[in-house]
């Protein structure tokens, strides 16, 4: 099959490099020509706006920030729709709302062309490593045809049911993972502020029952000083917003999802949006200055 790819940010970069390695006929694009440039160095073929790899693919993905990044890849003056190419796939990898996913599901059925949504979570780490875990919405069918590429990305590839279904499932993900975070910047603020060696907290909360993919990741990042961004805490804030806006819609109590919103929302005001999200310790030294 051939295989477009948009968006090659810290996420989308790695994951079109591993299609590139499993044999696939690769066609990108990304807005900042250079990174496009050097995978067209490892074998990629280089488009110049979205209409472009969709001419010329059977299947688009896109990794891309937000829902209206989506809409001007799809919808844009050279967006995919005006290929006119009938039968196309598009799959969304980047994380936004259920009801979005429908209403672009809606639009694009309009030009023949199917759509699933497919967000990810495993972070750059499991982005490099073919390791992501892939959550799908969409038509069984079309996912039985599209599993093969996820399977060259990722490890865990659970189709979860009907359209914004995948969205759904990873707006879930995200709830805990910003709770991860949280805790894990509390625990090891009260640790240092008792004079307890990071290492050894590290060591505790890595074999006992406090052990996450955050405290063996993250943790030793925060240790070291190393707040660059696997996944960016200003796109953690945005997937927390869509989170509280359904749970507001149900009048369901996230107590905890609300004040991790709040703290995220916090790192963005203070200008560190860029930082990973495990720079959230940066609010917190500011707290106890």
């Amino acid at each position: 099959m051939k295989v477009g790819f948009i968006g090659l940010g810290i996420m989308g970069f790695p994951m079109a490099s591993n299609l590139l390695k499993a044999g696939y006929d690769l066609t990108v694009y990304n807005r900042t020509i250079e990174k496009a440039e050097k995978l067209g160095k490892m074998g990629a073929k280089v488009a110049h706006s979205p209409k472009e790899v969709a001419e010329v693919s059977e299947i688009v993905i896109s990794m891309v920030t937000d829902a209206p990044d989506v809409e001007e890849v799809l919808f844009g003056e050279n967006g995919v729709v005006k290929s006119n190419k009938r039968g196309l796939i598009f799959v969304d990898m980047s994380t936004n709302s259920p009801e979005f996913a429908k209403k672009v599901t809606k639009r694009l059925s309009e030009y023949g062309m199917e759509f699933l949504d497919a967000p990810v979570t495993g972070g750059d780490k499991g982005a490099r490593e073919g390791t992501l875990t892939i959550m799908v919405g969409g038509k069984e069918d079309v996912f039985k045809r599209v599993e093969p590429i996820f399977k060259a990305m990722g490890k865990n590839i659970i189709h979860v049911g009907d359209v914004g279904s995948g969205q759904a499932l990873k707006l879930c993900n995200q709830v805990v993972v910003a709770l991860n975070m949280v805790s894990v910047v509390e625990g090891l603020l009260l640790a240092r502020s008792l004079g307890i060696d990071d290492d050894k907290l590290f060591s505790v909360l890595s074999t006992g029952a406090a052990n996450s993919f955050t405290v063996q990741y993250y943790l030793p990042k925060i240790m070291k000083g190393d707040l660059n961004p696997g996944f960016k805490a200003a796109h953690l804030k945005k997937d927390l917003k869509y989170a509280m806006e359904i749970a507001n819609s149900k009048s369901l109590p996230l107590l905890g999802t609300s004040l991790a919103l709040q703290l995220y929302n916090a790192m963005v005001s203070l200008g560190i949006g860029e930082l990973g999200t495990q720079g959230l310790v940066k609010v917190y030294e500011k707290l106890v200055k």
